[in-house]
């Protein structure tokens, strides 16, 4: 099954042009219609399509120079500055291994891709744009003032797709999973996640068990999980801060995972934004969206990973931060006492 856009691409590019204000994302929500398809029906104009194959994309990003990577959810954008570099692909999971742009990425939710260029008031702003096959931002790719725009032009040009329509048909969004719980397997989680070596080994552990994460988290117990107060992320980051850790940040989607390693200096918080405004770290975070926060410890073979996770109303997973272990400066053991400190949800009830 797939929907059609009911507004045709000279009606979408009318509206666009009357609330250039307005964020991609939500001028589509209120046209009815998926960012994708406000992107497509400006193709020929100021965008190009381009092959969403992760093989042909990614081995010509690293021309470009400097740029920043940007990956978001409903309620968590993570944005990263550097040099795309050391792709690696894979059937299910691709990667891209760099000090400062690190991400998974799973091909097979890669459906749609553009090129932007746009005249704004700040000047040309250029782009690549991923989205899924439900018309949503998987991954985004923009230009800095140094990067290479001769590169640009010869990636545009050789990546450009057969298909330059304006329209974009989409399939359904595939909802949410909430969480999952299989009562009769409680003492096997518990027991075969003691037995853990490797948190990639978790997943697995639940699928077998027909769980998922939050439904996992919500019945595996002490010493595994404790459920904290849904502020306590905010706080998480100014203890980070102040105490100069260095942490590793998972902000996904269905597509694409960014991770950010390292410190965080710049926070603030507007409305309901919680900001890290770091030169080359931005984080924009709807804390009103938090519907339930969990730190979790996994046994691994260097010791426990653990991690403050936060989750939406629909059982989402928004973000993750573990602490990070660079070189031979270990941060774990402090990152691993700040979480122990962090007020859990019983304590915030009880006060």
């Amino acid at each position: 099954m797939t929907e059609q856009v009911l507004l045709a691409p000279d009606q979408i590019r009318a509206a666009y042009a009357e609330n250039t204000g307005k964020r991609d994302r939500d001028l589509a929500e209120s046209l009815g219609i998926t960012e994708g398809q406000l992107v497509a029906a400006h193709t020929g104009i100021d965008v190009t399509r381009l092959s969403a194959n992760l093989d042909d994309i990614f081995p010509k990003l690293n021309g470009l120079g400097e740029v920043m990577a940007l990956t978001r959810n409903l309620s968590c954008i993570i944005e990263k500055v550097g040099q795309y570099d050391n792709y690696h692909s894979g059937a299910h999971a691709s990667m891209v291994l760099t000090e400062d742009i690190d991400l998974r990425m799973f091909p097979s939710q890669w459906a749609h891709a553009f090129a932007i260029e746009r005249e704004t008031q700040n000047g040309t702003k250029r782009s690549v744009q991923i989205f899924d096959a439900a018309g949503d931002a998987v991954h985004k790719i923009f230009l800095r003032d140094g990067s290479d725009l001769n590169h640009w032009n010869e990636l545009v040009s050789s990546l450009a797709s057969e298909d330059q329509s304006q329209t974009l048909t989409v399939e359904p969004r595939k909802p949410t999973e909430a969480a999952k719980v299989n009562a009769d397997k409680v003492d096997i989680l518990r027991s075969e996640w003691a037995k853990m070596t490797d948190t990639h080994q978790f997943l697995r552990l639940t699928s077998k068990l027909k769980m998922n994460r939050l439904g996992a988290y919500r019945v595996a117990g002490e010493p595994f999980v404790r459920e904290l107060s849904t502020d306590t992320v905010s706080q998480m980051f100014e203890q980070v801060r102040d105490q100069g850790l260095e942490v590793m940040v998972f902000v996904g989607n269905r597509g694409c995972i960014e991770i950010h390693g390292g410190p965080v200096e710049s926070l603030k918080q507007i409305g309901p934004w919680f900001n890290v405004l770091d030169p080359r770290f931005n984080l924009h975070l709807r804390t009103d969206h938090i519907a339930e926060v969990w730190a979790v410890s996994k046994p691994t073979q260097r010791g426990p990973a653990v991690s403050v996770e936060a989750f939406d109303s629909e059982g989402g997973l928004i973000l993750q931060v573990f602490g990070r272990r660079s070189g031979e400066k270990d941060h774990r053991p402090a990152w691993d006492e700040l979480v122990a400190k962090l007020q859990s949800k019983k304590e915030a009830e009880v006060a």
